[in-house]
C-alpha cells in the first residue's frame, strides 16, 4: 500500500438485508445502534478503544429526512461519545469511501482502530419515489430525462454500447442475474434468499411455448433489462473494524480475519456519456474502471492470477459483465466467455459474488461497499459458509458509485500468517 502501516480487519457485522425497518417500526437510530453493537462485539473491541469513525451513507436526508449521520454512532452508543466521526457520501461507492477514509487516518498514524459504518435505508417510501430519489446521483438536468426509472435506463446504456462494439446477447445477462439468485440462496443474510426465481432464460425462443415467459415473469423495466436483472431496494447496514500494526502489537490476543493490501480510486464525470465519449476509441467501455482496478493490484503486489474471487457491484446485470472484462477475466467485450464458461461460478476459475452481491444479496446504497469487504475478509478467513470459495487467500472487490463516476477496487490478503 506504499507504506510499511497494514490495515487490517479485525471483525465485521452485516444486517439481515431481507428486513424492512419501517414495517418493523425502527428508523436510523436502531440501525446504527444493532451495527454498532454488533460490528464492535464481532471484533472483541470496547467502544472507548475506538480511534475513529466513519459513516457511509448516500441519501438519509431523502429516505428519511435525516440528516448528520456522522453523529449517529454517539446518539445510540455513549461509548463513543467525544469519539470523531465523519459521514461520506459517494452514491453507492460511499462505503468503499468512507473505508478508504479510515485507512487513510490509520496510516497517517493518527489513530490505531477505527470504526466504519455503512447504512441505508430505503424502504420507507414507495418503489417508484424510491427510484427517483437514488437518481439524485446521476447528472440531474444533464441525462435521463425521459427516463422512467434513472439507473435501469442509464445501464442499459451500457449494455446498449457493449452491443454497438462488441454485441450482446441477452442471455448472457440473464445468466448472470440467475446465477447471482441462486448464491444468495447460501447466504444467511441476503435479501432474496427465500425468494423463488423463474428459469430467466426459458422465454427466449418465440417459437417456444415459454417464448412469453419473460413478459409475464421477467417484465421490461427500461430497454432491454428487466425485472430480474436489477438490484433491490433494500434496508441494511454493514460494519468493520480496521486495526493497524501497532494495534495488533500491542493487543497479542487479537486476530484480525483479513488485511487490506491494496486499493484504487479513480472519479471521473457525473454525466454516463460523457464516459462513452471518451472512450469511444478505446477497447474498455469505461477505462477508468480498469484503471482502478489495476491501482488495487499494483498496490498489493498481485495479478489477477492471484486472486480467488471477487465481490463486483452488480447493482444491474450490465455493470457486473462490465466489470468481468474489466477485472482482466477476458478480453474487452468478452465478458461472455466467462460466463458461458462457468469461470465465475463457485468453483469456477475466478467466482464472483459467491455472495448473491447486490441483484441477489441486496443493496443498501450507503452499506454495499463495506458489505463487499467484509465478504471479502470471511472468504480469506474461511468464515463464508455455504458461499465459501475453498483455499482463497486473495479477494478482490469492485464498488461503483453512480455511471461508476466514483469507483473504488480493493484487494484483501488472509491474515493467518499474521
Amino acid at each position: 500500500m506504499g507504506s510499511s502501516t497494514s490495515v487490517w480487519i479485525l471483525g465485521g457485522y452485516q444486517s439481515d438485508f431481507s428486513r424492512n425497518l419501517t414495517r418493523e417500526g425502527l428508523d436510523f437510530a436502531d440501525l446504527t445502534r444493532e451495527v454498532v453493537e454488533a460490528t464492535l462485539t464481532a471484533a472483541s473491541v470496547d467502544a472507548d478503544a475506538i480511534g475513529v469513525v466513519h459513516v457511509a451513507n448516500a441519501f438519509g436526508e431523502l429516505f428519511a429526512r435525516q440528516a448528520h449521520l456522522g453523529a449517529m454512532p454517539a446518539t445510540v452508543h455513549e461509548g463513543l461519545w467525544d469519539t470523531p466521526s465523519s459521514r461520506h457520501e459517494a452514491a453507492c461507492a460511499s462505503g468503499s469511501v468512507a473505508t478508504l477514509a479510515a485507512i487513510a487516518d490509520l496510516r497517517s498514524g493518527a489513530y490505531e482502530t477505527a470504526l466504519v459504518v455503512g447504512i441505508e435505508l430505503e424502504k420507507t417510501v414507495p418503489g417508484d419515489t424510491a427510484a427517483e430519489h437514488l437518481g439524485a446521483a446521476a447528472w440531474i438536468g444533464h441525462e435521463g430525462a425521459d427516463a422512467k426509472f434513472m439507473w435501469p435506463n442509464q445501464f442499459a446504456r451500457v449494455a446498449d454500447e457493449y452491443d454497438k462494439r462488441y454485441g450482446l446477447d441477452e442471455t448472457h445477462l440473464r445468466a448472470i442475474a440467475q446465477l447471482n439468485f441462486a448464491n444468495a440462496r447460501l447466504n444467511p443474510n441476503a435479501q432474496t434468499r427465500g425468494w423463488t426465481v423463474p428459469d430467466l432464460r426459458a422465454g427466449r425462443d418465440a417459437d417456444s411455448d415459454l417464448g412469453n415467459l419473460d413478459d409475464e415473469l421477467n417484465p421490461v423495466i427500461d430497454g432491454r433489462l428487466r425485472r430480474f436483472d436489477c438490484s433491490q431496494m433494500t434496508d441494511g447496514a454493514a460494519g468493520l473494524v480496521l486495526v493497524t500494526d501497532d494495534y495488533l502489537r500491542e493487543h497479542p490476543g487479537a486476530r484480525p480475519i483479513g488485511r487490506i493490501d491494496g486499493w484504487g480510486h479513480r472519479t471521473v464525470g457525473l454525466g454516463l456519456q460523457q464516459k462513452l465519449d471518451r472512450s469511444a476509441d478505446q477497447p474498455y467501455v469505461l477505462p477508468h474502471v480498469r484503471g482502478a482496478v489495476l491501482d488495487a493490484f499494483d498496490r498489493a503486489n498481485v495479478t489477477l492470477d492471484d486472486v480467488d474471487g471477487f465481490e463486483v457491484h452488480d447493482c444491474f446485470t450490465p455493470s457486473e459483465y462490465l466489470a468481468i472484462d474489466h477485472i482482466g477475466l477476458t478480453g474487452p467485450g468478452e465478458s461472455w466467455k466467462a460466463v458461458e464458461n462457468g469461470e465465475i461460478e463457485i468453483g469456477g476459475a475466478l467466482p464472483i459474488n459467491p455472495s448473491g452481491g447486490l441483484i441477489g444479496g441486496g443493496h443498501p446504497v450507503g452499506a454495499s461497499g463495506v458489505r463487499m469487504l467484509l465478504d471479502a475478509a470471511k472468504q480469506v478467513s474461511g468464515a463464508a459458509g455455504e458461499y465459501q470459495i475453498d483455499g482463497a487467500k486473495t479477494f478482490g472487490t469492485l464498488n461503483f458509485g453512480g455511471s461508476t463516476a466514483t469507483t473504488v477496487s480493493f484487494v484483501v490478503g488472509s491474515a493467518k500468517e499474521f
